[in-house]
């Protein structure tokens, strides 16, 4: 079965920096759009970064400037650079892949905490 594992999570102060990965299995990996969502307490799950399977990136404004998300199609790997953390950013984040007709799949999710 498909499967996206997340790792990178971790407790910062803010002003730092992390690292989110994301590798999947099972999967054509370069069909996919890759994304970043996250969910704080008590919020909605929000977009936070995609890049499609022709490398267009997107970011949500609140991101934009401070994360970077890239992907390795030979590893099946999306990764998310986040530099300039934020207590805001503080969230569980979960990688998306995302396809127009199939079917979309989720990791479990990384805790990402920033301390101010």
């Amino acid at each position: 079965q498909v499967q996206l594992v997340e790792s990178g999570g971790g407790l910062v102060r803010a002003g730092e920096s992390l690292r989110l990965s994301c590798v999947a299995s099972n999967l054509v990996f370069g069909k996919y759009d890759m994304q970043w969502y996250r969910q704080a307490p008590g919020k909605e799950r929000e977009l936070v970064a995609g890049i499609t399977n022709g490398d267009t990136t997107y970011y949500t404004d609140s991101v934009k400037g401070r994360f970077t998300i890239s992907r390795d199609n030979p590893l099946n790997e999306v990764s998310l650079q986040m530099n300039s953390l934020k207590a805001e950013d503080t969230a569980v984040y979960y990688c998306n892949a995302h396809h127009e007709v199939l079917k979309d799949y989720w990791g479990q999710g990384t805790r990402v905490t920033v301390s101010s």
